[in-house]
């Protein structure tokens, strides 16, 4: 046979003979471990396949070509050139088989060639399975979908019933199917239908050698290769990693996803449990490998496409499942071809498929990433990813936001408008819902969030909705809701601070000059915001809102600015922020707002926000669940709690004049706010929450600025639809949850009512003439009452009532003339008759307290 290398270690190449076969070389170096390519397995059957190998979805087989010149269809060439070609075909074929025949001795005793390497067990890719916070499947992502299963865990009837429709023999023989060899090289040789591999053994060895041609090249290596398998690994081994690799059409990849795909169930339930696959199940399985997809020539073996021919198919692997023993004669009897149940196909789970929670999906590819797994490891599959996403919360936020909902205050609106809604829980930082636009593939209005989850692409103006942080950051510097503010006060450039168009004859009920905070945060007009960023520092409120949550902000230029790795010396730069930024000029993602809101709601606290619970992988060996990535909890103080207490009992006030109380008398709070486009609003927020739940809402243009307008043709303001949107939310999480009450707390009073920061003007005096006792109708004074209706409280007499406004004299008692009797002084002296008039001295004081003499009685 000459001098053929064997076992010698070394990675030259050895032939059969020392003469060449005709002019075919084998031996040449094949390429182990590669992935095949994405949508294409790469494994064949024996059988002579109509139309293909069976093992490729339709976009073609893999075994393709032949060695032959194939048939023309157009008779036979009878020309002198054909027969010279005809019996050249045969003496090749005739020499192939003897080189097979002495090969197959070599890999008996040999392992035939020295540098046929045994490749690596392939590590099959999988799906990576995405679950909301109840354990239900929001989506299976990845190249492909595939559960890999320990083989330990699989039922054996799935592993018999795939021996016998397959390889039959597969527990008996060594590795090699002889026939199968000289058979498909004989018929490739002579023009005959392109056949595979035979044994199991020989179609996962050609898989994991990424084996593809048909050729007596790759049919000797592939021998060699399922030899060295059977040497290295058991049998149970080899159908393990067989069942895990196979493709079993619409888009399933290994038994594990087929089983889930066409019968709900899972080949790991042991036989005789509830829901575990039965024989007739795992035929119909084992059947559908020999062709999982339609051709061109013949449909498959999909029971779901094919019925006919998968029941032919299941016939035959049930009796050959009888002549194995793997069935009893009485299963075998009562055998009924079992009903696929209906489900959609997709190498990717159908469950998010066009739904507004697909969006989810790449943030969660984002925080996969923060966590250290890559998006190589990601693509490679095999991960469980539970999300925060609470069912409830989620379809509240799509209902509440989305256009195409009929309850949704945006039903009615055109188009071009869109809204996002997103809900956190402010105790944790958990998303449990998400709705950032209606298409999961398109513009993330709620996160801006890239679809590769690698990067933020934009955001919006929080308008009024900023001043949270800058009252935050106010409160901080020891500012009261009581310190009064200028309205007339221009910039330093000489022009006005814009308050919304408000007639500055109304602003504040005419106090303009002097407006206290707590009005102006409930009216949300602009001058004290914008001189609070002023006199304290613009970069103060930029801290504060970065400390609540808002990572990026973008510059009037469109620059985008992460404000977690920047600090004031970037921020005061020409070009960047100016005191705007207090009442939100600049565009902020809406889920990094939504994070800032959440711990506004949480007194203080902030949880990062976050879509993923746990991430786990299964060892596909022991079947043993690992946690590689897991959520942190841990909130961390930004604000002090008292100081968040005035802000929230403010926010308390604005819920309540906007009329948004919430279900079931649940504390809210909120705040609105709108930013302005052309001649209008370009966008529009509503934002708080209540103890449970932080709710963020914004309303704009869909891709591009609109100017909105409500349905009666008024411009849109946050109080407007967006308030809406936000109560219909959280009624609905409310009801749906079950929600107790729950309150913010008490309210603490901060601040400095004198802060410096403060520009407000000296309210005008109120001159009160002197009387000598006498109540001046309508001004508060020693002994009179504070209106015309009630008596007023003495400091030693006693309380007044009724109509009249009698004054009392000295300690005495006092009687009024009026409607009703004057109050009780402390002491015994004998009312005054007549009018009701004493004649006590007092004084009066120009203030807005009353002031009273000693020992005074009051009407």
């Amino acid at each position: 046979m000459g001098s053929a290398s064997v076992g010698s270690g070394t990675s030259g190449r050895a032939s059969v003979g020392s003469a060449s076969v005709g002019s075919a070389r084998v031996g040449a170096r094949a390429s182990v471990g590669a992935a095949a390519p994405p949508g294409r397995a790469s494994v064949a059957r024996a059988a002579v396949r109509p139309g293909g190998s069976g093992f490729g979805p339709p976009d073609g087989p893999d075994d393709v070509g032949s060695l032959g010149g194939g048939r023309s269809g157009q008779g036979k060439d009878k020309s002198k050139a054909a027969k010279r070609r005809r019996r050249t075909n045969i003496l090749t074929a005739a020499a192939a088989v003897v080189v097979i025949l002495l090969g197959a001795g070599v890999v008996g005793g040999t392992y035939f060639f020295d540098d046929v390497d045994l490749p690596p067990v392939a590590s099959e890719d999988q799906s990576n399975v995405i679950l909301d916070s109840k354990g239900t499947v929001l989506a299976k992502l990845g190249e492909q979908n595939r559960t890999v299963v320990p083989e330990a865990k699989i039922n054996k009837v799935v592993e018999h019933a795939v021996a016998a429709a397959e390889d039959k023999n597969f527990y008996k023989h060594h590795g090699i199917d002889m026939k199968g060899i000289v058979r498909a090289a004989w018929n490739n040789f002579t023009g005959g239908d392109t056949q595979g591999a035979s044994t199991i053994t020989q179609q996962y060895a050609r898989h994991a050698a990424v084996l593809k041609d048909i050729s007596i090249n790759r049919k000797l290596r592939e021998a060699v290769i399922a030899r060295k398998l059977e040497s290295k690994y058991d049998k149970n081994q080899i159908m393990g990693m067989y069942l895990n690799y196979i493709y079993l059409g619409k888009g399933r990849y290994g038994i594990e996803a087929a089983a889930q795909g066409y019968f709900g169930k899972s080949v790991t339930t042991p036989a005789g449990q509830k829901n575990a696959i039965t024989p007739y199940e795992a035929a119909v399985l084992a059947g559908i490998i020999k062709q999982p997809e339609p051709s061109a020539t013949h449909k498959g073996y999909d029971p779901t496409i094919n019925p006919t021919d998968a029941k032919d198919r299941w016939e035959y692997t049930m009796a050959n499942m009888l002549e194995m023993g793997w069935i009893s004669k009485d299963v075998y009897d009562k055998r009924k071809f079992p009903t696929p149940i209906k489900q959609p196909s997709s190498t990717a789970s159908k469950s998010t498929a066009n739904k507004p929670v697909g969006m989810v999906m790449r943030h969660v590819r984002a925080e996969l990433a923060e966590m250290g797994i890559s998006s190589t490891e990601f693509d490679k599959g095999g991960l469980t990813v539970t999300t925060t996403i609470d069912p409830d919360v989620q379809k509240a936020a799509e209902e509440a936001g989305s256009r195409k909902s009929e309850s949704s205050p945006m039903n009615d609106k055109p188009a071009t408008y869109q809204a996002a809604v997103i809900g956190i829980d402010p105790k944790t930082g958990r998303v449990l819902g998400y709705y950032g636009g209606d298409d999961p593939n398109g513009l993330d209005y709620g996160g801006y969030m890239s679809s590769n989850g690698e990067e933020i692409i934009g955001g919006q103006s929080p308008g009024s909705t900023m001043k949270i942080y800058t009252l935050a950051a106010a409160l901080k510097e020891d500012i009261s809701f009581k310190t009064t503010w200028d309205g007339t006060k221009l910039r330093p450039n000489g022009t006005k601070i814009s308050n919304a168009g408000a007639d500055p004859g109304t602003v504040c009920k005419g106090k303009i000059k002097y407006c206290d905070l707590e009005t102006a945060t409930i009216k949300s007009y602009n001058f004290p915001f914008y001189w609070i960023a002023d006199g304290i520092g613009r970069d103060k409120v930029i801290e504060a809102a970065r400390d609540a949550g808002i990572r990026h902000m973008y510059t009037d230029d469109g620059k985008l600015v992460d404000l977690t790795k920047t600090d004031k010396s970037t921020w005061e730069k020409t070009g960047y922020f100016d005191n705007e930024v207090a009442f939100g000029q600049y565009r902020v993602p809406p889920l990094e707002h939504a994070a800032g809101v959440a711990t506004i709601v949480g007194n203080g606290v902030r949880h990062e926000a976050h879509f993923i619970k746990s991430v786990t992988r299964v060892d596909p060996e022991t079947g043993k669940k690992s946690i590689v990535g897991s959520e942190k909890l841990d909130g961390k103080p930004v604000f002090n709690a008292d100081q968040m207490s005035n802000l929230q009992s403010v926010m308390k006030e604005i819920v309540q004049v906007d009329n948004r109380d919430l279900r079931n008398g649940q504390q809210g709070i909120g705040k609105s706010g709108t930013w302005e486009f052309k001649e209008g609003s370009g966008d529009t927020w509503f934002v708080g929450g209540m103890p449970q739940l932080a709710a963020t809402v914004w309303v704009g243009g869909a891709k591009n600025k609109v100017e909105l307008k409500e349905s009666n043709g008024r411009d849109m303001f946050g109080a407007g639809t967006p308030s809406k949107i936000w109560k219909k939310f959280l009624d609905a999480v409310i009801k749906a949850k079950d929600l107790k009450q729950e309150d913010f707390p008490n309210r603490v009073e901060t601040g400095n009512p004198d802060s410096p920061f403060a520009n407000g003007q000296e309210p005008p005096k109120v001159e009160t003439p002197a009387n000598n006792g006498n109540c001046v109708l309508g001004i508060i004074g020693p002994g009179c009452g504070q209106d015309n209706n009630n008596g007023g409280n003495g400091n030693n007499g006693g309380n007044g009532n009724g109509n009249g406004n009698g004054n009392g004299n000295g300690d005495g008692n006092g009687t009024g003339n009026g409607d009703n009797n004057g109050g009780n002084g402390d002491g015994n002296a004998t009312p005054s008759p007549g009018d009701g008039n004493g004649n006590a001295p007092q004084t009066q004081q120009p203030t807005t307290t009353p002031t009273f003499a000693p020992d005074e009685g009051n009407g």
